[in-house]
């Protein structure tokens, strides 16, 4: 049986103006946080210098600051922020559970897990060694990715016996992130202060470290995603309206919470790899989204991508100005930023409609 428009439910289709202003109004939010971010930056250059050096048309260190680190490092906030709340979409979609994550999977978990390993591979056990994770941080970064890998294959291998049930799904989560806590805490018992301080420093949420070649991976990544699950925004709708009704419509519900798990935990997996633990982004930004223009996820896609992307332009940007010349890690100020933000929703009076059912 084919879905048609028609079938899904009416609350979907009406305020598109509305969705449509809440989107354009989100993106150029975002397109001006993007580009302040090129003018706020932790050298406190002037705007001139960053501009030019932007193009390398300034002075040597001016052109290597700012398209070496500054260019790569916003353009890491914008995919990341994004990749984070697509990811999050997906998995309060697919699991039917407001409080699901990109860490929801243990994906986050088996990253850090990975991280630790290739760096005590590097450093060893002994202070001797002059080996820094940062001097091969794409090593560290795909490692990471093939442990998260490895942990989404083994939740979704496991999950598949009860056809991707979501308590199933997540409980199975639960136990390989918690396993993979475990592994990471008795490395970090067994390794020495300088391997012990590089993987405390990979662990913070830090933006500093991806590279223009990661950021390229996740954006082919992200554009791919975003296209698809937007174009397939009313077979979300219907599963979002429940089961049975999805069913009753022609969607393939095992199929679509398949795929949906498969590239949140992807994208998750990949954003983690590159920067560490970002937390409260893939959480928060949906939610705040699904309060303004509502549950129609042709909508929610796009606008909760821009709603990430924002939010965590706006945590990198407080970082360099609080930091005096340096950049606290980004994921303590998501964190700081995401709480109140999301108490906010919980007892705001249409959070309850919009933000936190199902």
């Amino acid at each position: 049986m084919v879905m048609k428009k028609r079938e899904i439910p009416s609350i979907f289709d009406g305020n598109k103006k509305k969705k449509l202003y809440a989107f354009f109004i989100l993106l150029g939010i975002t397109l001006v946080l993007f580009a302040l971010s090129f003018i706020i930056t932790p050298t406190n250059m002037s705007m001139e210098r960053c501009f030019f050096g932007l193009f390398g048309e300034s002075d040597e260190a001016a052109n290597r600051i700012m398209q070496r680190i500054i260019l790569p490092r916003n353009l890491a906030a914008l995919l990341i922020g994004g990749g984070l709340s697509l990811s999050g979409l997906l998995m309060q979609t697919s699991l039917k559970n407001p409080m699901a994550s990109p860490a929801t999977l243990g994906v986050s978990n088996a990253a850090v897990f990975g991280a630790n390993v290739i760096i005590l591979c590097l450093y060893g056990t002994s202070s001797n060694s002059f080996v820094s994770a940062g001097d091969s941080p794409f090593q560290t970064s795909m490692v990471a990715f093939a442990f998260s890998f490895l942990c989404l294959l083994l939740v979704l291998l496991l999950s598949s016996f009860h056809k991707f049930h979501p308590t199933t799904v997540v409980l199975v989560g639960i136990v390989l992130g918690s396993c993979f806590q475990a592994l990471t805490t008795l490395l970090q018992y067994f390794a020495d202060d300088v391997a012990l301080s590089a993987i405390v420093g990979w662990s913070f949420g830090n933006l500093e470290r991806i590279t223009m070649g990661e950021n390229g991976i996740l954006g082919v990544v992200l554009l791919v995603s975003l296209a698809s699950f937007s174009f397939l925004g009313y077979r979300f709708n219907a599963l979002d309206a429940g089961d049975g009704f999805a069913r009753s419509v022609g969607v393939h519900t095992s199929l679509l919470r398949f795929l949906s798990l498969l590239f949140a935990s992807l994208l998750g997996a990949l954003c983690v790899s590159f920067c560490g633990m970002i937390g409260f982004v893939g959480i928060i930004a949906p939610h705040i989204m699904k309060r303004i223009i509502g549950r129609d996820h042709r909508f929610l896609f796009p606008t909760s991508f821009l709603a990430g992307s924002s939010l965590l332009l706006i945590c990198d940007i407080f970082t360099r100005l609080i930091g005096k010349g340096t950049s606290l890690p980004v994921g303590a100020i998501t964190a700081l930023v995401g709480t109140p933000l999301f108490l906010i929703i919980l007892f705001s009076k249409k959070g309850d409609k919009y933000a936190l059912s199902k």
